[in-house]
C-alpha cells in the first residue's frame, strides 16, 4: 500500500498547528518543516508525535522549504497543507482512496477562505484552487512567495474541499503583508524588473479595480471592500519597497 506524507511549512504557529495536524491525522506520516520558530510550535508538534525538522528558510523561499520536505520523507504520495489549512473529513477519505489507487496523476483541490471569520466567496479570498497532492518523485517547486508546483502528470479535480482559515488577527496579517511584500519586492528586482514612480501609483489602482470590481469583491459587503483596499495597499508597497532598493543600488 503507498504511503502518504502531510508536509506542513511552519514559523510560529502554535495557534494553528494543533488543528491542522488533527485534520490531517489520517496520514501515514506527518512532517513539519520549521524555519525558525521561537513559540511553543516544535512543542505542539512533538507532543502528537509528528516529525519535526529545523531547516532556516534560503534564498529560494518557500518553494525551497517544499523541495527540502520531499528529501525528509519515503512516503510514495505528498500532501502539501499550510498550517492555517483543514483538510475536511470529506476530503480526507477522498485523498486515503486516491492515495491507495496509486495512479499517476496530481490532484488540485478546492479551498474556501475564511477571513475574520467570515467566509469569501468572491474578490481576493474567493475561493481558489491549489495543486498539493502528487506522486513524490514527479513534483519540483518554484518561486521565492507564491510558489507553484513543476511537473509533467496530468491534474485531477478533488471533489471535497478543505477550509483556509488565512487571518484572525490584524498582527499576525500586517507580519504576513511585511513579509510577502519584502519577498515579493526581491523577486522582482533579481528578475530584473524596476519601479517608477508612476508605477507606484498605477499598479495598486488596478490590483483594485481587479479585485473589487472585475472579481466581484464588492459582493462581499464590508469585509470585501476592506481586503480590496489592502490589496491595493500590499501592491503599492511592494513597489515601494523595490522603487527605494533601486536607490539604494545607484
Amino acid at each position: 500500500m503507498p504511503k502518504l506524507a502531510v508536509i506542513i511549512l511552519t514559523k510560529n504557529e502554535e495557534a494553528n498547528i494543533e488543528g491542522a495536524m488533527g485534520s490531517a491525522a489520517f496520514a501515514d506520516e506527518l512532517l513539519i518543516i520549521d524555519s525558525g520558530s521561537t513559540d511553543r510550535t516544535r512543542e505542539l508538534v512533538e507532543q502528537q508525535g509528528a516529525k519535526f525538522i529545523s531547516h532556516p528558510m534560503g534564498e529560494d523561499g518557500f518553494a525551497g522549504q517544499r523541495n527540502y520536505a520531499l528529501t525528509q520523507t519515503d512516503a510514495e504520495w505528498v500532501f502539501y497543507l499550510d498550517a492555517d489549512e483543514r483538510i475536511t473529513l470529506e476530503a480526507a477519505s477522498e485523498i486515503k482512496k486516491l492515495v491507495s489507487q496509486n495512479e499517476q496523476v496530481a490532484y488540485k483541490i478546492k479551498r474556501l477562505n475564511v477571513v475574520f471569520g467570515q467566509m469569501m466567496k468572491y474578490g481576493e479570498h474567493g475561493p481558489d484552487w491549489c495543486v498539493r497532492l502528487f506522486p513524490r518523485m514527479q513534483v519540483q517547486w518554484t518561486g521565492v512567495v507564491h510558489e507553484s508546483p513543476q511537473l509533467k502528470l496530468p491534474i485531477a479535480a478533488l471533489r471535497y474541499p478543505l477550509h483556509h482559515y488565512t487571518y484572525t488577527d490584524w498582527h499576525r496579517y500586517f507580519e504576513k503583508f511585511n513579509q510577502y511584500t519584502d519577498l515579493m519586492a526581491k523577486r522582482m528586482w533579481e528578475n530584473g524588473k524596476r519601479a517608477s514612480f508612476v508605477d507606484i501609483l498605477i499598479h495598486p489602482a488596478f490590483a483594485f479595480v481587479r479585485f473589487y470590481f472585475l472579481r466581484l469583491g464588492l459582493l462581499d459587503g464590508k469585509q470585501g471592500l476592506i481586503f480590496a483596499l489592502n490589496h491595493y495597499f500590499y501592491t503599492m508597497i511592494k513597489y515601494v519597497k523595490l522603487y527605494y532598493k533601486q536607490r539604494e543600488e545607484q
